[in-house]
């Protein structure tokens, strides 16, 4: 027997929970770490024991200011890792005041399949020169919305799916269209009718609304702390720029806008300026 909940009741549950519970505590629970190109780094930030105690700490990595969560009294940076990231040492930067301190951590390699993908419209995979000045238009706006920081933290880590659908495992995955490699694949795609409506996942604000060469029809969501949510191909858009969101509220439909095989939606997440795995935050129903 079945005993999973409804997607819809599911969320709701979930909503009803976060309201219930805000404010009790600012701490969070942490994510569960994966070292790994296109993964999550959960790394402790060490204690001062000088004049900078009442100093809040900042914390960089690879450029990127990156999140704090405070959990059992403790604080943590929580990293996303770009899947350009090579294996081996890395470096977080803290500043309190004027003073500077490092900590290394390490990840580890990973390896992702290969998916071979036949596009319909060519253009989408060789775009003529007047196709090009748009992209080029189109990718400073989008890596704006994917690199927003705002100071505020997020009001959880555990992210309800967003639409209802088989959810494919093609994150990292290193895409060859027509025979043409590009590069890895930097979200999640979910399976669904067009007409499927798509839900927060997570509150927070609409930062990026638009009709995107690739990505088709687009939503991006500040959730606090360079944590972003990105929804593409969609055939609707049903929020505007600058309206706050709760969990479970509707951002548009599914669509097959942009560079599609078929009708799904394109979730990808941001966490500073990284493209992480979705899975690795999605609270399962």
């Amino acid at each position: 027997m079945n005993h999973r909940l409804p997607l819809t009741l599911f969320r709701t549950l979930f909503a009803v929970l976060l309201l219930l519970t805000a404010g009790i505590s600012q701490a969070q629970d942490l994510p569960k770490g994966s070292s790994v190109p296109g993964g999550i780094a959960v790394i402790p930030i060490p204690a001062t024991n000088g004049d900078n105690d009442n100093d809040s700490p900042h914390v960089f990595y690879r450029g990127h200011q990156v999140m704090l969560i405070n959990h059992d009294s403790e604080e943590y940076a929580v990293i996303g890792i770009p899947l350009s990231a090579r294996p081996g040492t890395q470096t977080l930067t803290i500043k309190r005041g004027n003073d500077k301190q490092t900590v290394k951590f390490k990840i580890k390699d990973k390896h992702y399949r290969t998916q071979r993908l036949t596009i319909k419209d060519k253009r989408k995979v060789n775009p003529t020169a007047e196709d090009m000045d748009r992209i080029i238009r189109e990718k400073k706006r989008i890596d704006a919305a994917l690199a927003y920081w705002s100071d505020s933290p997020p009001a959880t880590l555990q992210l309800v799916p967003p639409v209802e659908g088989r959810r494919s495992d093609s994150f990292g995955s290193r895409r060859i269209f027509n025979g043409q490699p590009r590069r890895p694949h930097s979200g999640m795609d979910i399976s669904a009718s067009e007409g499927t409506p798509i839900h927060a996942p997570a509150a927070g604000t609409v930062i990026n609304t638009g009709d995107y060469f690739f990505t088709g029809n687009c939503v991006f969501i500040d959730h606090g702390q360079g944590l972003v949510t990105m929804y593409g191909h969609m055939s609707e858009i049903d929020v505007k720029e600058g309206q706050m969101v709760r969990t479970g509220d509707l951002l548009g439909k599914v669509g097959m806008t942009g560079r599609v095989t078929g009708p799904h939606l394109h979730w990808g997440v941001s966490l500073n300026d990284a493209r992480i795995d979705p899975a690795l935050l999605l609270v399962e129903e």
